[in-house]
């Protein structure tokens, strides 16, 4: 899964012209679109070599929940490019949206393990669930700290804003705005007059106006501990779940 995952980041950096990924140059930008084409073509053959070394038992069970992983990823993804040049988005579709291109990645990794681990078809759905919440509560906070992070991160703050991207805080701003304030939301990525930290501070402002990261925040909070609560669900004993939680903490940097 880690193997699909990097090579959908290679072909993502393509799509979105991207430079930076986890704080170096992007394969694409350091070796060109071919080469980035042709080495997520190659890990994408990589994560099957790797899935083949299976029990044949256990391979076709596992096999179609990384196929339908892998499908929800591409979907998510053409959900994502759609809403560019979509006019109205809606909090709920951008929810929708990444509960495939991001949260697919790992409740399918999670429901590969519960199945090799012979978790019952009840717990594999929970699991399911658990990692599902999780991976929404991630992409929200890494939305939030797209704006409002720094650059110690590894990427470059409001990249999102420069963008014009239809995040959380964007859909959230818009939906409260005035009809000034979403114009000028939705088109100051595009001036020419102004540099781009300008730009950031012209959107931030509306954002700060509206509460937006706080709004951003109690959903993030409300995922994650929708995940957790999930975990007290399952017919095994709680201790057989800690490493699971220390997980979930650890992947939202949380120390409890």
């Amino acid at each position: 899964v880690e193997v699909f995952h990097n090579f959908t980041l290679l072909h993502d950096d393509i799509m979105d012209n991207a430079d930076v990924r986890r704080g170096k140059p992007s394969v694409f930008a350091k070796w060109g679109e071919n080469v980035a084409i042709l080495s997520g073509d190659a890990m994408l053959i990589t994560a099957y070599k790797l899935l083949a070394g299976l029990e044949s038992g256990m391979l076709r069970r596992v096999i179609a929940i990384f196929n339908d992983m892998a499908l929800e990823v591409c979907e998510g993804q053409q959900y994502d490019m759609d809403f560019e040049h979509t006019t109205k988005v809606s909090v709920e579709e951008y929810l929708h949206m990444i509960e495939r291109k991001t949260s697919a990645l790992l409740s399918g990794s999670a429901m590969i393990g519960a199945t090799i681990a012979g978790a019952s078809y009840e717990d594999i759905k929970k699991i399911y669930r658990f990692a599902t919440e999780l991976g929404l509560a991630f992409q929200l906070q890494d939305d939030t700290l797209d704006s409002y992070g720094d650059e110690s991160l590894g990427k470059k703050i409001g990249g999102d804003i420069l963008e014009g991207k239809k995040t959380y805080l964007m859909l959230t701003a818009m939906s409260r705005a005035t009809d000034k304030e979403i114009e000028i939301l939705t088109t100051t990525h595009r001036r020419t007059d102004i540099d781009d930290s300008t730009k950031i501070a012209i959107v931030r402002e509306i954002y700060d106006r509206y509460d937006v990261k706080h709004a951003t925040e109690l959903q993030i909070e409300l995922r994650f501990e929708r995940a957790l609560s999930i975990l007290d669900t399952l017919t095994i004993p709680n201790e057989r779940t800690t490493h699971l939680r220390e997980f979930a903490r650890n992947l939202m940097g949380r120390k409890k």
